[in-house]
């Protein structure tokens, strides 16, 4: 279509030679655009904004095939966020704060430290009365109502924020657990002794605390020193060990004291040498080991974390390591295992395995995630490690029954074994009434939500089905036909209506009225003509106004401004009594009306009157012609946009159907009184009216039988056609350029879109439209010349195009429009060697546009985004030995395929299928330049996936990159698929190697499908030493700042 301002001068070159008063019909219609040609889907890629005919590209592509109505919310159902019957409560992790979570459960199931905390005095605790948002103000007053929610809450997970607001962490770093949880212990026992209650004071001491003593023995006269120390862990040296017991042995073998580390002995008064070592004196109830997995390393001068395993049991009997236990039994119970998932000492992620003391059975915590641990599942201290490479896993030692192994826990919590008949009282925990009270109150808010949510799901999924619908039943009814009455409507609101991110507003065309109340020559390019059935089905839905139809009359201005006044003031009293009205049941005979149209109708009405009451006013107030729209539209458009928030409807549009009858969806309607219907009908004087007796419409109800009708009709075209070109359709006996069948010296061309459209016709006839016309015209340039040579066809080109023999193009020429025949001819030319083939296209080929195409497929070479290049691992300056094709490539499976027989000669410019079949390759990269007819056609309109396979190599990877991405950014997406370090990487491309990391891979010759060879000075496979150098960080400040060191 010609540029929009070649067609506003067209529609007014007449009045160069008609007088005013000669004007007649025909001139207002050329002057108004009414006669231009209608634009068709699939030829126009933009709207033509000077066509009001053109009805393409204005938003209808998204709704014209099926939706899934998940796309119509984005609400999950709340039923996932509620906790399962007789399950735990998991933490929200808020960014990195999982090492927080994982102390939290395994303190909120050492029930004698939560009963103490439930004990603990509130001094809020008498003042809830006001039912107003509790706020604790302690630790522990966020630490008993954190465990109260964890006991009690209806939810799957709760929000631990306050708590570590209150700590003043920092939730986007992640900290070293083993020091959070001494820090927060000890804050914890100095706010418990300020409690009034004595029997608090001592609670953590009670429950962690253990006393130990360094002794040191002088070796020249035996004098012996002891010095206490109380614990509330032991640090266990790990490193070099296999076993707990080992690393126990480890913390209390004795240490000689000589050299420059020699003993000031008291007696001797001077430095002696002599042996230090460490006795256990008590041990508390609830034992902690930490596992020194986080060590500092001196080489690299980061901090690393030791991978190795320890077997740990089920039974600890520490009584061997105390000193002096006399009869006193020290048998230990293993009641939860700490986790660190991941190879770095930086990174990673902390998991806990917590046994619950009231049933015995173990439990993994992981944040949100809440899992029972049982038959198979239960191996303590395992878990999968994050981006942990082959070569550095380490084969799992067997452990013996009663014992576990783990690579990645850090520590063990071990629980005093009760003696004789277990007290039951001691697995109660009751939570105190001010808790309770909050909880519930909790409770109550999270149950409101579910309620909300799941109403709001609803609704949206209720609203885009209805919306899907009307779309797709009213855009078929949108062209006029010709001859036909028509309406004028705004194109912008026409793409707002299409746009489901907008709420659809009523229809507004008072800026394109002039001082007369009629359309506005002018404004004629922002309108669309649509018919009159669109036209009414749009207003009965949206409402709004002016209607702007073959007069340019808005006939309902007087008539709704009476309305207006008078109904006004009588909604509310209509509205309570056909509230009451509608809870009886009709007498006699009623009529139907929608569901939804009864629980809205009094908005739906308030503001449609309002809305014509504007509408009314604005079109009996003119300015003088040429100044009226322009100078009176604009207060009142600004207005009508930001009054009108909510969708404009009519009632009873719910229950009508696309033939305009009645829906026979019944449960989606009521029958009301006659009474009733009077009152909708003075609100509502053009909504559709259905009596009771009224039948469902019988289009519909054949619409099914009218579709399979349709299918048979196509499936016989389809075996037809099939019949008649099975060669054509199986890709059997093909001809081929690279060798000329000896039987004819001319072959016929056409393009392989419109040869793989008529096979998806073939395949699914009842799914997909047949094919009409061969389209030619997608292989020549504006010129009408044909765009490739004969030599360019043997050396890849023939992805574009399909050969057809002189048999089946007769048949094509009867079965489908042909716009232009396209042919290449064998002539034997002589020269003096004798006689030579000489090959010939008709049309003739278009050098100047045949230049252009090969300089912006040069060009594209270089500006790409989002493609494949290979990297190559090669060793010694070879390729890894014996290369082999790698089966799980990164290519999506469905490229997979099969690989080609050995005998069977395999056509470089084809992908083979596993059916045999082969489909030619089509470059998506080819883009307009000087041939926009082939460029834009043959790589939109077909949309047929590229199939330049590239067979991987073992050892070879496949990465996604772009042209401006630099080398420096390609060598960290190659550390992560190699673990190469960047600085061990060299890179070569064709024999060249490519050093420059701030340059861009287009400016170093990279280009899609592209193969660089890595080869690597020094091959490091821990993962975890790499993470540890190259990570970014600042010096490390721990818990500097925060409430645990109390700032």
């Amino acid at each position: 279509m010609a540029p929009r301002l070649q067609l506003e001068k067209a529609a007014w070159r007449w009045v160069e030679h008609v007088k005013p008063e000669e004007i007649s019909l025909e001139h207002v219609e050329l002057a108004y655009r009414v006669n231009l040609p209608s634009c068709k889907r699939g030829t126009c890629r933009r709207n033509c904004k000077g066509n009001p005919n053109c009805l393409v590209g204005i938003g209808e592509q998204t709704w014209l095939g099926d939706i899934d109505e998940n796309t119509f919310h984005n609400i999950d159902d709340p039923n996932t966020e509620r906790r399962v019957k007789n399950s735990f409560v998991g933490l929200t992790n808020l960014g990195a704060t999982c090492y927080v979570n994982t102390f939290l459960q395994v303190w909120f199931h050492n029930l004698e430290m939560r009963r103490s905390l439930y004990q603990c005095q509130s001094y809020r605790e008498h003042n809830l009365e006001d039912e107003s948002d509790y706020e604790p103000q302690t630790i522990c007053e966020h630490l008993q109502y954190l465990f109260a929610l964890l006991q009690n809450s209806n939810r799957k997970y709760i929000d631990p924020s306050g708590l570590v607001k209150a700590l003043g962490l920092d939730t986007g770093q992640q900290q070293d657990a083993q020091e959070f949880s001494k820090l927060f212990l000890s804050l914890l026992e100095d706010t418990l002794s300020k409690q009034r209650n004595p029997t608090l004071h001592n609670v953590i001491q009670q429950q962690f605390c253990g006393q130990f003593s360094y002794v040191t023995v002088c070796t020249q006269c035996s004098r012996s020193s002891a010095r206490s120390s109380r614990f509330y862990e032991l640090e266990l040296n790990i490193q070099g060990h296999k076993n707990l017991a080992d690393c126990i042995l480890e913390f209390l073998k004795e240490e000689k004291l000589d050299g420059d580390n020699r003993y000031f002995c008291e007696s001797c008064q001077s430095k002696q040498n002599a042996i230090r070592k460490i006795r256990l004196h008590t041990l508390p109830p609830t034992l902690n080991l930490q596992l020194m997995r986080f060590v500092f390393d001196r080489q690299t001068g980061h901090k690393k974390k030791l991978n190795t395993y320890i077997s740990f049991p089920e039974q600890l009997d520490m009584g061997v390591f105390l000193e002096g236990k006399g009869d006193l039994r020290c048998v230990y119970e293993l009641s939860a295992v700490l986790i660190h998932r991941g190879v770095s000492a930086y990174s990673g992620h902390y998991i806990a395995h917590v046994k619950d003391p009231c049933t015995g059975d173990w439990y993994k915590f992981n944040d949100e995630e809440i899992e029972k641990m049982e038959g198979k599942k239960l191996h303590l201290g395992t878990e999968e490690d994050i981006a942990e490479t082959a070569k550095s896993q380490t084969k799992k030692p067997k452990c013996s029954k009663g014992y576990h192994c783990s690579r990645n826990a850090y520590m063990l919590v071990y629980r005093l074994q009760e003696q004789g008949s277990l007290d039951t009282t001691k697995l109660t925990v009751e939570v105190p009434d001010f808790l309770k009270r909050l909880v519930d109150r909790d409770n109550h808010k999270f149950e409101e939500w579910c309620v909300e949510m799941s109403d709001m799901r609803k609704q949206s999924v209720d609203k885009g089905k209805a919306k899907h619908e009307e779309v797709k039943e009213l855009y078929e009814l949108l062209p006029a036909k010709d001859g036909d009455p028509y309406e004028f409507i705004s194109h912008e609101w026409l793409k707002k209506w299409l746009d489901d991110s907008t709420a659809t507003k009523e229809i507004d065309n008072s800026s394109f009225l002039c001082s007369h109340g009629k359309l506005h020559p002018d404004k004629v390019g922002d309108c669309k003509r649509i018919s009159v059935q669109a036209a009414q089905q749009l207003y009965n839905r949206y409402g709004g106004g002016p209607r702007l139809e073959c007069s340019s009359l808005c006939r309902q201005c007087v008539e709704q401004r009476c309305r207006v006044l008078r109904l006004k003031n009588q909604l509310n009293e209509d509205f309570k009594e056909v509230s009451n009205l509608v809870k009886r049941t009709p007498s006699e005979d009623g009529f139907w009306v929608g569901k939804a149209s009864l629980r809205s109708w009094r908005q739906l009405a308030l503001e449609q009157l309002e809305t014509d009451e504007q509408d009314s006013q604005h079109s009996n107030g003119g300015e003088t012609n040429g100044q009226g729209p322009n100078a009176s539209n604009k207060e009142f458009s600004s207005e009508n946009s930001e009054g009108a928030e909510e969708d404009m409807k009519i009632l009873n549009e719910d229950i009508v159907c696309s033939h305009g009858g009645l829906r026979i969806i019944e449960n989606e309607r009521k029958v009301v009184s006659a009474e009733v219907w009077t009152k909708l009908k003075t609100y509502f004087p053009n909504a559709p009216e259905f009596p009771q007796n009224q039948q469902p419409c019988q289009q519909c109800l054949t619409l099914e039988q009218e579709e399979k009708d349709n299918e048979a009709i196509s499936k016989m075209m389809a075996q037809d056609q099939k019949n008649q070109l099975p060669n054509l359709f199986q890709d059997k006996n093909r001809p081929t350029l690279s060798k000329w069948p000896q039987d004819t010296d001319v072959l016929y061309i056409v393009p392989v879109f419109f040869v793989d459209e008529w096979k998806k016709f073939i395949r699914r006839p009842t799914k997909t439209s047949p094919v009409s016309n061969v389209g030619n015209s997608l292989l020549l340039c504006p010129h009408g010349g044909f765009m490739f040579t004969y030599e360019s066809l043997l050396n890849g080109d023939t992805q574009h195009i399909a050969l057809l023999w002189p048999s089946e193009w007769d048949i094509i020429s009867k079965l489908f429009i042909v716009d232009q025949a396209i042919s290449i001819r064998l002539c034997q030319e002589s020269t003096s060697a004798g006689p030579a083939p000489q090959y010939t296209t008709q049309p003739d080929l278009c050098w100047e546009c045949r230049e252009g195409f090969i300089c912006q497929q040069q060009r594209d070479l270089r500006e790409y985004a989002q493609a494949t290049i290979y990297i190559r691992k090669v060793i010694d300056d070879k390729a890894d030995a014996n290369p082999e094709p790698n089966a799980s490539s990164s290519d999506p499976e469905e490229d997979k395929e099969e690989a080609p027989k050995a005998e069977e000669e395999i056509d470089p410019h084809f992908t083979q299928l596993q059916n045999g079949s082969k489909r030619i390759k089509l470059d998506e990269n080819i883009s307009t330049g000087s041939v926009p007819a082939l460029a834009t056609n043959v790589t939109k309109a077909s949309g047929i996936r590229r199939s330049t396979r590239h067979r991987k190599l073992r050892g070879e990877k496949a990465l996604i990159v772009s042209a401006n991405q630099t080398l420096k950014e390609l060598k960290i997406q190659i550390m992560h698929a190699f673990s190469v370090a960047p600085f061990d990487q060299n890179l070569s491309i064709n024999g060249k190697s490519l050093t420059d990391d701030v340059a861009t891979l287009g400016s170093l010759g990279v280009i899609p499908e592209s193969i660089i060879c890595l080869k690597a000075d020094e091959p490091i496979t821990d993962y975890s030493v790499m993470d540890d150098v190259l990570q970014v960080r600042m010096p490390e400040e721990g818990f500097k700042g925060t409430g645990l060191l109390g700032h």
